[in-house]
């Protein structure tokens, strides 16, 4: 009697995902997921790299066990190698009943719904209110979300609220379409989760990145001919800068090269590959990159914060919606920590700490235009000119 064995899926194979180009994004094709247990046998974080060319960053889908079985919140790329993952939890903790897109403008998170929904038949999918495509208006059902399923939070009602607590940031008017983050307190494991509002970063390089540490290799260097250089404190440096540039796009300290003296540093012996980009490196950082990294920290650890990017171009005339909310989530009973999609989770918090941030918040400059914050400043106002955004709101 022969006996056939199971062949494993090449890596390169398993963890591809063949919609990158509606959304080209590094790394693209290819996308490896991490599984972390955040609380034994109730959260999971399953997280992905995702950015622009290699300033890339954690995004991170987070999985709750619930009496029904798993939920799924903010999705990612359903690869082979990610639905493995959950068919595991599956077998363990029960079926997959429930995924929830609770952001209405994140497109990194809307894009795999569609294939993550038909990996799970059965689910009932929620999503928040407001959802929007461009540069065509499109119904759900066009854009594969399943129908018959398909669910809005808020408006036909909230799932499992015997378990979680529901809250909702926004609607704010983007003018193409809004911006509405949807969260929920985990009762059973204190945990609330949030897609983009609120962050944590740390001064380390995610976990994630020690499979491919190329992006933090790549913006460790000072010059285009020099190597990309292993080592703890390259991936260090590398990391801090790559946060700066996703936070500020263009930060105080960073100048941009003229085209010349960039090609005059290019194709140089051993930098002629695409990893490094031929050495086509157009930056040069100047003194106090590491002071303008050190103020996204807390005297060096992480702290709840909202990020610099939704500060200048979400909410710079919504503070008063965003104050609110905070409020809001400091009277809820029972937080012990924070899971967003991005950076670092989970973060050790209290509800507190979010009435303290609003106490910040209020009492700081509100999105700044000087300094770090002038190139972000500056799309506003351009975005503004045009008319593509809403030019008062409440404060």
């Amino acid at each position: 009697m022969s006996v056939t064995h199971a062949v494993p899926t090449p890596p390169r194979l398993s963890q591809h995902w063949p919609w990158w180009p509606l959304l080209p994004l590094y790394p693209y094709g290819r996308r490896a997921t991490l599984v972390r247990e955040l609380v034994p046998g109730q959260v999971w974080s399953f997280e992905q790299l995702q950015g622009i060319f290699y300033v890339a960053v954690p995004i991170r889908m987070t999985v709750l066990r619930l009496r029904e079985g798993l939920l799924l919140y903010a999705p990612v790329a359903p690869t082979q190698e990610l639905l493995g993952q959950l068919r595991q939890l599956e077998a363990t903790h029960g079926p997959v009943t429930t995924i929830v897109l609770a952001t209405s403008s994140g497109l990194a998170h809307k894009l795999p719904l569609p294939s993550l929904a038909r990996a799970f038949p059965r689910a009932q999918v929620w999503v928040s209110p407001g959802q929007w495509s461009f540069p065509v208006r499109l119904p759900l059902q066009w854009l594969g979300f399943p129908p018959g399923r398909t669910h809005t939070l808020l408006e036909d009602g909230l799932p499992h609220g015997d378990q979680l607590v529901w809250d909702s940031l926004g609607p704010v008017d983007l003018g193409l379409g809004r911006f509405q983050d949807v969260c929920c307190l985990h009762r059973a494991s204190g945990s609330l989760l949030v897609t983009d509002s609120l962050v944590a970063i740390g001064a380390e390089p995610p976990e994630l990145f020690d499979a491919d540490p190329t992006p933090l290799l790549f913006h460790a260097r000072d010059r285009g001919d020099e190597p990309l250089i292993d080592s703890a404190e390259q991936r260090r440096k590398g990391w801090q800068r790559l946060v700066l540039f996703a936070s500020y796009f263009q930060p105080a300290p960073l100048e941009v090269l003229p085209l010349a003296q960039v090609w005059s540093q290019a194709f140089r012996p051993g930098l002629r590959n695409p990893r490094s980009y031929f050495g086509l490196y157009p930056f040069r950082w100047q003194t106090g990159w590491q002071e303008a990294f050190g103020a996204l920290l807390n005297d060096g650890q992480p702290k709840l914060q909202l990020a610099p990017v939704l500060e200048r171009l979400v909410f710079p005339r919504h503070r008063g919606l965003l104050l609110a909310w905070l409020q809001r989530l400091s009277q809820l009973e029972g937080i012990s920590q924070m899971v967003g999609a991005h950076y670092l989770a989970p973060m050790p918090c209290t509800g507190e700490d979010f009435g303290r941030l609003a106490a910040e918040l209020e009492t700081r400059p509100w999105a700044p235009s000087g300094g770090d914050w002038a190139t972000l400043a500056a799309i506003d106002t351009q975005l503004l000119a045009w008319g593509l955004v809403p030019g008062s709101g409440p404060k």
